[in-house]
């Protein structure tokens, strides 16, 4: 896949994101697609991809994800982005806090014949979980 392709394919996931469209977004994963996610853990197939999504975006529906960097080395894409977004929905059976998130993220994918066939996220899962009250931060001495 050229550079532009699969820069295209990126800004397609960003703008299905950012509609809030789970079923857009598992469809640019290949059937067999793997996604490591610190929130999700190891997530099989388009289904559960697809799940994923609609949990987050429930969760938090007013989300937005806004690009840093792209870096593209075919077939593979790093992604540098930030997501934000305001809790109002049940999170792992927390209830809405209104708390805003801001969360730095970097996705690693790997194509194939045009759709995404292995996703590797990486974020600071502590650091939303503290944004949303569910831990404590240790006061800075």
């Amino acid at each position: 896949m050229s550079r532009a392709t699969l820069e295209a394919l990126v800004q397609r996931q960003i703008d299905a994101f950012n509609r809030h469209d789970p079923v857009a977004l598992a469809g640019m994963h290949a059937p067999h697609s793997v996604v490591e996610s610190p929130m999700f853990a190891t997530l099989r197939g388009r289904k559960a991809i697809e799940e994923a999504y609609r949990t987050f975006l429930t969760s938090f529906p007013d989300a937005e994800i806004a690009i840093e960097t792209i870096v593209v080395e075919a077939p593979r894409v790093a992604i540098f982005h930030k997501i934000k977004g305001t809790h109002t929905g049940d999170f792992y059976g927390l209830p809405p806090t209104n708390k805003h998130i801001q969360v730095p993220m970097a996705r690693l994918l790997t194509t194939e014949g045009g759709l995404i066939a292995h996703e590797r996220r990486i974020y600071d899962f502590t650091g939303l979980l503290v944004q949303v009250g569910v831990l404590r931060a240790k006061p800075v001495a």
